[in-house]
């Protein structure tokens, strides 16, 4: 279990990726644009995806930070939570462009992004720009009230309406007795559609199936990918309602840590074209069967640990 000022110190970190590591991102894919080029597109591309899974952990972090920082002089609870609230929208535009990002990566490998798609991912992009840009310039505020006005004054933000509050969404969940319920549900069916493919499809990168397509089991990855957005809207949704009973479970690091890392497989998986031109009958390069197989590893883990929540969390 990391301590908690270790966590901030982490989102101290981390915080700055999805905001400068973005702009460099868009930058990429403009200039690829400009210059016509695949490879560079999907290398911005492949690039925003990990953002989006930095970001979670970026997001999650911020609630050690807040917990720091309550009753510290000077410091105002005001700006922490107008802070937060445009923090979770760049959390959900920032997701949104990572999931968008990663359908690009798997259309490349059929060819060239259609127009479609790189004017939605120009657009998405820019606008998490400018949330981001804007929750960082209200993070400022926090530990540096002498850049305020005045003393009294605090920054508005047109991307933190009092809805986005992490209080109301706790207050909501407790106060509809369906929500949490149908948050559960929903959690489990994504988890079961999600692991079900890894499972296939990893089954084949093994070379336990040799003699089935990679490329027709490259189809259901989608359907993967649904599971795993699924997910993560519930599971952020679970996290916001009980942040400080997860932020400090060890089994909530641990968890997190195996998603993170299933990730990057499933990042380089679907980037490597070459993987998915194998004919039946070949067989997948040995770093291909590591990576299959820590992948089925890493997702029994999530498994593993998501169920362990209330069990190991009390022992600490």
């Amino acid at each position: 279990m990391l301590p908690s000022n270790e966590l901030v110190h982490l989102h101290l970190l981390l915080n700055h990726f999805p905001t400068v590591g973005l702009i460099v991102a868009v930058g990429m894919f403009v200039m690829a644009i400009l210059r016509q080029s695949e490879e560079l597109k999907q290398g911005s591309l492949a690039i925003m995806f990990a953002i989006a899974l930095v970001a979670l952990a970026t997001y999650m972090t911020g609630y050690s930070a807040e917990k720091s920082l309550k009753n510290v002089a000077g410091v105002s609870q005001e700006i922490i939570d107008l802070h937060q609230r445009a923090a979770l929208l760049a959390l959900v535009l920032m997701e949104v462009t990572g999931v968008a990002a990663w359908f690009g990566l798997y259309s490349a490998h059929r060819g060239r992004l259609t127009r479609t798609h790189t004017t939605a991912m120009l657009v998405l992009s820019f606008a998490t720009i400018g949330v981001m840009t804007g929750v960082a310039n209200i993070g400022g505020y926090i530990r540096h009230p002498e850049i305020l006005a005045s003393p009294a004054a605090v920054p508005t933000s047109m991307f933190a309406p009092a809805w986005l509050d992490s209080r109301f969404i706790t207050q909501y969940q407790y106060d509809h007795a369906w929500a949490w319920k149908s948050l559960e549900s929903l959690h489990f069916m994504g988890l079961c559609l999600l692991f079900g493919v890894v499972t296939v499809v990893n089954t084949r990168l093994l070379g336990w199936l040799p003699n089935a397509p990679l490329d027709g089991m490259r189809k259901l990855l989608p359907w993967g990918v649904l599971g795993f957005g699924a997910n993560t809207v519930t599971g952020m949704l679970f996290f916001i309602g009980q942040a400080f009973q997860y932020i400090e479970n060890p089994a909530f690091h641990a968890k997190m840590l195996c998603i993170l890392l299933a990730g990057a497989d499933v990042l380089y998986l679907t980037w490597n074209h070459d993987v998915w031109n194998l004919e039946p009958g070949q067989t997948p390069p040995t770093a291909v069967k590591l990576l299959a197989a820590s992948q089925v590893a890493l997702w029994i883990g999530v498994i593993y640990f998501g169920r362990m929540l209330p069990y190991i969390g009390d022992a600490f």
